[in-house]
Order: structure tokens, then sequence, then C-alpha cells
């Protein structure tokens, strides 16, 4: 099968998608990657690239074909939406003609914000007469109004006017959270919409987490939250549960990571005093597995937002890959997959003290019991997330697609189906 992925992220960017397509390639199909030119997370353009270069590269046997961009900078959002505007243009404008001769039966969208990235390839799929999927990764208009980017109401009903058309060009919506479901159908006509969860990390499943780690976590019991530093990863709770434990002289929080609150979080540890908190910086994937290995717990955080909630964070893939006994400060999707594995402990988002007695309540758990936490995250991630399974999951999804064969019903237990004829 011919799989055109689009994305405005890529290789050398670490998203996930990076993974899924080299899974795909694996499984035996022809797969092209249509991207922009790298510069996340830093904002500037990675070594050896040019933000006006129109160019096709091939990477490990996989063919990538890149179109300007306007370089998403540090901090200015109005900079960050010439970023977006500018890869949907330029993909519109430069992809018919990196792309010329070249047919293709699908194209999948990994879907990240802003929604509108999907414009192009739908064009594409007119052009190719190839089946269109969006694998959607966050929910639009609901994010905007979330995240307080966008607060006018004309504006956020005029985008999801132009969400609602840009679901029902699609052939089939995959949605990464099972709350993400009703969400989407909602506005998607009478296109189906099939839950397909993220991948974890083909690190933990490739790599010895034995292995000799780039550092060594202090002696204690040691929280590690590994990822973004972002607005919605709810940091500000993090470090108020630290100042209620900071007389817990074994308890320490690990961030491992980088983002746009990372030099907000440096001055507060500093002007808090919080020496039970450590900032290690960011890490190739490849060496998370044996940092997380050093855990004693890990963390997941976010904000207390009815939309965020219906998200599944991707490190909750990962944690329960580690084996580590979870913390989740959060609510609904991430804090349902938590609890159904059986795999840690749950506290509301944004509750401080909540999280704070989390914290002291796994400290105190008996060794065997976090022993059984950790067998049942494995087991979990082994039976719904592990990357080579949910390959040839996504595989029989875009087979059936491209050959109109009935999709797996809702009794399958890891796949829903759901269609709304009346939206």
């Amino acid at each position: 099968m011919r799989v055109l992925v689009l994305s405005q992220y890529f290789w050398p960017e670490n998203f996930r998608i990076n993974e899924v397509v080299h899974s795909l390639r694996d499984l035996g199909h022809q797969v092209e990657v249509l991207t922009g030119q790298p510069n996340y997370p830093d904002g500037v353009m990675h070594p050896g690239y040019s933000a006006t270069s129109v160019c096709t590269q091939i990477h490990e046997g996989l063919t990538i074909h890149r179109v300007p961009l306007v370089p998403r900078g540090r901090g200015s959002a109005f900079r960050l939406f010439l970023n977006y505007l500018s890869f949907v243009v330029s993909a519109s404008v430069f992809g018919p003609w990196l792309l010329r001769g070249r047919s293709c039966d699908v194209i999948l969208v990994f879907g990240l914000s802003p929604i509108l990235q999907v414009i192009p390839a739908i064009w594409f799929a007119r052009i190719k007469g190839a089946k269109l999927v969006t694998w959607v990764q966050d929910l639009w208009p609901e994010s905007l109004r979330a995240t307080g980017f966008v607060r006018s109401q004309q504006i956020l009903r005029a985008v999801a006017t132009v969400v609602r058309w840009i679901y029902r060009k699609n052939d089939l919506l995959l949605v990464q959270s099972r709350a993400f479901v009703l969400p989407v159908v909602s506005m998607a006509g009478g296109t189906p919409a099939v839950y397909h969860p993220n991948p974890g990390e083909l690190a933990f499943s490739m790599s010895d987490k034995e292995k000799a780690a780039p550092l060594q976590l202090e002696l204690g019991f040691n929280v590690v939250f590994a990822g973004n530093l972002g607005t919605v990863q709810a940091l500000d709770t993090l470090l108020a549960a630290a100042q209620l434990l900071r007389n817990e002289e074994d308890v320490r929080f690990v961030l491992v990571g980088r983002g746009s609150r990372s030099a907000w979080l440096q001055q507060e540890v500093i002007r808090l005093g919080l020496h039970n908190v450590n900032m290690l910086g960011r890490f190739p994937p490849a060496d998370m597995p044996s940092i997380l290995a050093q855990a004693s717990a890990v963390l997941v955080s976010l904000v207390k937002d009815p939309v965020i909630s219906q998200t599944l964070p991707s490190k909750v893939q990962a944690y329960l890959a580690a084996g580590k006994p979870i913390i989740a400060s959060l609510d609904g999707e991430g804090a349902r997959v938590v609890t159904e594995a059986g795999a840690g402990i749950t506290c509301p988002a944004e509750d401080a003290q909540a999280l704070a007695d989390a914290v002291i309540r796994l400290r105190n758990t008996e060794p065997e019991e976090l022993k059984k936490m950790s067998q049942r995250s494995l087991r979990y991630y082994e039976e719904n997330f592990e990357p080579k399974l949910l390959a040839t999951r996504l595989s029989q999804i875009l087979f059936d697609l491209v050959h109109d064969e009935q999709f797996p019903e809702s009794g399958d237990k890891k796949l829903i189906k759901t269609t709304n004829h009346d939206a």
C-alpha cells in the first residue's frame, strides 16, 4: 500500500509520528512524508536546513519532502501563527510539485494543532484520487478556548465551521483518546471516527532499561516528571506540592525535559528555595528508559479543564512502558487509563495538597504492592499501546479503508467506530 504522511513536524524533530512512519514502512508499505523545515522546539532551524528550502531527502530508506515555513521563534504568538500558516500555504503550493508523478492510495495526516494543516491534504487527495485520513490529536476549537489562545466567540465559531468542513472532507477520522469520539463525531457529519491511540515509544521496546544511564539520580524517593514543560502541565501545582513536602528529606521532584515554562520554573525554584526540585533538561528518547528506570514513581499532570481532560497525554504510554508506579494529577481520560491499568494513584488536577498526599502515600506503600503496580502497568501497555501492535492495527484500518472494507465494530474493545449521520 502506498501511504503519504502529511505532518508539519517530522524527524529530526521528535514526535511520535516518526516511529509510526517507520513501523508502517517495516510492515512493507511504501511510505513518503510531506513536512516542513525542522525548527521545533527551539524555534530556529536545525543545522543543515534552511527555512526557504524546497527539497526532497532520503533518510533511513524514507523519502521526505520538505516545504518552506516561517520558524516558530521563541515566545511570540504572532510568530507561531505565521509558522502554522506558512506550512499550510507552502504545502498547498509546493506539495503538488514535490509529489508530481507519485501516486498514493491513502493520505494520513498527523493532526496536531492546528487542524488547518489538513487543508493541503484535502487538495492532494483530490489530485491523487486517494483516501484521506486525519489522526486527530487535539480538539478544535475547544483547545483554543481551553488554552486562552483565542477568546473571541465569533472567532471560535468561525473556527468550528472550518473544522466541520475539514472533518467532512475526510474519508475516516482517527482519534487518540476515547473521550474524543463524541466531540469529533458531533462535527463530522457522515465521516466515521475510530479510536486509535498513540503508541508508546519504540525506545522502550528496543532498549535495555538497565544500560548505562546518562545520569544517576540521587538516593531517595524520586518522583520523575518527564516531557514538555508547558502551560497545560500544571507545573505551578507541582511546585506547590514540592513546597508542602520540603521537610520530607527523602522526597525529590525530578524534571526531565524542556518547554515554554522552563525559564519560569528555574526562577521559581530559586525564588522559593525548593531544594527538593531538580531540573535536568532534555535528553534523547533513547536515554529515557534508563532514566525512568531509576525513578521511584513517575508523575503526569495537567491543568483542570474539561477539554484538556479529554486528552490522553503521550507520556502516560511511556510511563506504563517504564513499569513504574504512576502518580496522575489530572482528570478525565488520563486518570481513567491509570486507574483501569491499576498502575498507580490518581488525584484531582491542580490540587497541590492531593498531589503531595499521593506522593507520601506511594512512598509509604509496601514494596510488594509497588511491584504489582509495575507488573500491571507493563501488562496494560503491552495490551493497549505497544508500537508494533498498534502499527499492525493502523495498517489494517488503512487497508480496509482503501479496499472499502467494513471497519471493526465496537465489539472489539480496542476500537470504537461511531458515526453520526444527523450531525
